[in-house]
C-alpha cells in the first residue's frame, strides 16, 4: 500500500490517502504537485483505495507539502514515515 501525505497550511495534521499501485499513487502524486505548481487557487478531490468511502478535497494553494511512501514494511531501517522539520 503506498500513502500519498498532503500537509496543509496552518494546519498541524496532514491528509493522507492510500493507493494499492505504485504506479497510482506516482500519478496522484503528479497530480498534486502539477496542482501545487500551477498556482491557479482551485479544489483537489481525493479518494482512498484502503477505505472507499473516504473523500477529502483541498484547495491547492493550501498545500504546504506532498510526500508519497511505501507503507508495505519497505522502508528504511528505523525511519518512520512523515514530514519533519529541521531545526534552526
Amino acid at each position: 500500500m503506498y500513502t500519498i501525505e498532503i500537509s496543509l497550511r496552518g494546519t498541524p495534521m496532514g491528509l493522507a490517502v492510500q493507493r494499492k499501485e505504485s504506479t497510482d499513487a506516482e500519478a496522484l502524486y503528479q497530480e498534486v504537485l502539477q496542482a501545487i505548481q500551477s498556482g491557479k487557487p482551485t479544489v483537489l478531490e481525493m479518494t482512498c483505495d484502503r477505505e472507499p468511502d473516504k473523500k477529502a478535497a483541498v484547495l491547492v494553494n493550501e498545500i504546504t507539502a506532498v510526500q508519497l511512501s511505501d507503507k508495505s514494511g519497505n522502508t528504511g531501517a528505523g525511519r518512520a514515515t512523515g514530514f519533519f522539520e529541521l531545526g534552526s
